[in-house]
């Protein structure tokens, strides 16, 4: 799990280091969640990474999913 709350900017060069995590990660059967991304960030995760990796609004709920 991610948490992003403190991230105000991220570009294309930050979404291609969480999805090459995001698939090492599920090769080793493990999961990867983001939690808490401002709505800036959130905005380029949904359009380029959420099809890979799932969003939550906080971290309470990214680790209750």
């Amino acid at each position: 799990m991610v948490d992003l709350s403190g991230v105000t900017f991220m570009d294309s060069s930050g979404i291609n280091a969480f999805i090459a995590a995001h698939r090492q990660v599920r090769d080793s059967q493990g999961w990867m969640r983001i939690a808490g991304a401002q709505e800036s960030v959130l905005y380029v995760l949904r359009v380029v990474g959420d099809a890979f990796i799932p969003c939550h609004p906080t971290v309470e709920q990214a680790l209750n999913t």
